[in-house]
């Protein structure tokens, strides 16, 4: 995060060589929502390769089991490597043996369906896991491993859990996710996603009648890292009275992260509609417009004479489209006031978007342009910060992400991002815009990963783990001072 940084590189032009996609909404949503093991990729990518000289790539070890890696999480003390898969085992990783160890698994801490992870600075693992119930019904779980001081032993317990809240039985049930630990260890923040694609009326063929959002999604929850069996219950007000709502208006936050001035970031995955995706400033208190602003703009459905027949940005082949979600709906909520924006992207990367005039896509970046904030169907992942301050001028401080699906370098032909490789590793070089909000400048530094969900950083080293394929952790080291 320099403000003193310029960003006038000129965009790459190359093709990323990706393996062989299924439906890229299947997987994306399968991804998201954590639905179905090892779905999406058929065909192993190859390596994926440097867009630098002074950057480097090599292969630590591969995760693949009969559970899909999904989160990868460093402990501050002692910058030990962790990796989640999705049925709650827990790996350790030897960076120098280029090995990897089981550690924990359900029958510590009861968790079978996992879906966040994150290390305190004292090591106290936080997982975030889900649970179904009767009546389409579901759960969130927040668990915490303690050392004890004294045997050096890790000691389990729950930290909180919700109430049973309806799920939609589509595949926009994002349910309990991603959790980051503030610097200080004192809270956790964890993503509660939304039940809905875009704000539409999710029934559960009509076990919830008249059901969009409920208390419990669309949200992200600040809780007290020394809390026990902290109950959160299905009533936005009462997590409000209670402490527990940081911010509002979020469909799927699935990453977050601190920057090294504290600051809070998110990556939001968007809808089945070409919008932008999002990265935002994360405050407290904060409304980030879902379902009525996504991407910087308006979702049309909230407006009395919308016809999706004539929305230019609904692709045929995505699920929400194809089961008429999008449609005239005149019970739409009302819209609330100061809705927070997203951050701009001025390129030169990662910011394609489709004219709603004439349909076409576009180079914001390449027009003079800003988007807000990344390409359509990325699905940006794995957010990382430089906070220790080691990295070369050029990403001292500053940010990274990922980007999990597999798109078209030159076109439209893919379901994922157009006009977009995507699936790869970008420099986000983000400046402060007095105290409202941010810019950045997104430059692709790595390319070819294989749906890349997470990422860590220690040092100079990105670690980035894959979800599919071999399931690869992969150290990506950067240039220093």
């Amino acid at each position: 995060m320099n403000n003193t940084k310029s960003s006038n590189q000129v965009k790459p032009r190359l093709v990323a060589n990706f393996g062989l996609q299924l439906c890229f909404f299947i997987a994306k949503t399968l991804l998201l929502t954590i639905v179905v093991l090892n779905h999406g990729i058929t065909e192993v990518n190859a390596a994926p390769k440097s867009l630098r000289p002074d950057i480097k790539i090599r292969k630590i070890v591969n995760t693949s089991s009969v559970s899909s890696s999904v989160r990868i999480a460093k402990a501050p003390r002692n910058n030990t490597l962790y990796y989640l898969k999705r049925n709650g085992d827990i790996y350790q990783v030897n960076l120098g043996l280029s090995t990897r160890t089981l550690v924990y698994n359900s029958s510590n801490h009861n968790l079978r369906e996992a879906q966040g992870m994150a290390i305190g600075p004292d090591g106290t693992i936080y997982v975030v896991g889900n649970a179904d119930l009767a009546n389409k019904q579901t759960k969130g779980i927040i668990v915490k491993g303690v050392i004890n001081s004294g045997t050096g032993q890790r000691i389990w317990s729950i930290l909180a859990k919700s109430a049973g809240y309806p799920k939609s039985k589509t595949a926009y049930d994002h349910r309990f996710n991603g959790v980051v630990v503030s610097p200080d260890g004192n809270f956790i923040y964890v993503n509660s996603g939304s039940r809905t694609d875009h704000g539409e009326v999710q029934s559960a063929n009509g076990l919830y009648p008249n059901t969009r959002e409920v208390g419990l999604t669309a949200c992200i929850l600040r809780l007290p890292t020394n809390g026990k069996n902290l109950f959160l219950p299905n009533n936005r007000a009462i997590l409000k009275t209670s402490g527990y709502i940081f911010a509002e208006g979020i469909r799927n936050t699935f990453d977050m992260a601190f920057a090294p001035n504290g600051d809070l970031f998110g990556t939001e995955n968007g809808p089945d509609r070409d919008m932008s995706e999002e990265l935002n400033w994360l405050r407290l208190g904060g409304n980030y417009g879902f379902p009525w602003r996504i991407g910087g703009t308006d979702n049309p459905q909230q407006f009395p004479n919308y016809d999706p027949a004539n929305d230019p940005l609904l692709d045929p082949r995505f699920n929400a489209v194809q089961n008429g979600y999008y449609r005239n709906d005149p019970t739409f909520p009302v819209r609330p006031r100061n809705l927070i924006e997203p951050i701009p992207n001025f390129g030169p990367d990662a910011d394609s978007y489709r004219d709603p005039l004439d349909g076409k896509v576009k180079d914001a970046s390449d027009l003079g342009q800003s988007l807000s904030s990344f390409t359509a169907h990325r699905s940006p992942l794995g957010l990382v910060f430089d906070t220790g301050g080691v990295m070369s001028p050029e990403f001292n401080r500053d940010g990274f992400v990922l980007s999990w699906s597999s798109g078209d370098p030159t076109g439209e032909t893919l379901i994922g991002p157009f006009k977009d490789p995507s699936q790869d590793l970008v420099h986000l070089n983000l400046t402060k815009v007095g105290t409202t909000n941010y810019k950045f400048n997104a430059t692709r530094i790595v390319k070819g990963f294989n749906n890349p969900i997470d990422a860590e950083i220690i040092g100079n080293k990105i670690y980035v783990l894959e979800y599919s394929g071999n399931q690869g952790i992969w150290e990506v080291t950067m240039p220093t001072k």
